[in-house]
């Protein structure tokens, strides 16, 4: 995969996010963005997300002193029963989080944004993923909790972690539950002129 070195910036503090992106040999600058995440009502969860995700690319490709060409903005949601599930507060919250979630299905929806500051384009969409959780005990959910993974993840739990052990199957990508979609967000770089796959 062949692009120019840091021309690529991932407006995003997630350490989940940069790991996938990194594990298809990407080089990119990882830039937080400082966008406001607010909540606007009578808005569809996609839209959210893909509103959310263009925030923050933005954000810090509008910074004058900020080198770079494309900007990557994501945001990742967990929607059960059209209620978004934030990041739990305290393990109370935790606790009903994963019961409420044991033995069914819900969707996690990555928001992404890609804008060219160079073209002055942007590419955005919303990708759904289905997880489906097997029933857990509530000896499970407590040891779970215990791990501490839980608190900083939307949803109360990591698929990427501890938290596979819950999860006998999903519908859909994988590395979109994780955070960003990375099948569509290689497309979109490579529509956008960032990067040739394997040289072609």
């Amino acid at each position: 995969m062949s692009h120019k070195s840091l021309d690529i910036v991932l407006a995003s503090a997630s350490p989940r996010r940069r790991e996938l992106l990194a594990q298809v040999g990407i080089n990119f600058q990882v830039v937080p963005s400082h966008a406001a995440e607010i909540v606007l009502a009578d808005e569809t969860p996609e839209a959210h997300v893909i509103r959310l995700s263009c925030d923050k690319a933005m954000e810090v490709a509008n910074r004058p002193e900020q080198a770079g060409r494309w900007f990557i903005g994501s945001d990742t949601i967990v929607l059960r029963d059209d209620v978004i599930l934030g990041k739990p507060a305290d393990a109370m919250e935790a606790t009903a989080m994963l019961t409420s979630l044991s033995g069914r299905s819900h969707c996690v929806i990555s928001g992404y944004a890609l804008y060219d500051r160079k073209n002055n384009r942007t590419l955005s969409a919303a990708v759904t993923t289905r997880v489906f959780f097997k029933d857990l005990t509530s000896r499970e959910i407590e040891g779970y909790i215990a791990t501490g993974e839980p608190f900083d993840k939307a949803g109360s739990y990591a698929i990427q972690g501890i938290g596979c052990f819950m999860i006998p199957k999903i519908e859909g990508s994988y590395s979109n539950v994780v955070g960003l979609p990375l099948c569509e967000v290689i497309s979109a770089l490579e529509e956008l002129g960032a990067i040739k796959l394997f040289g072609n």
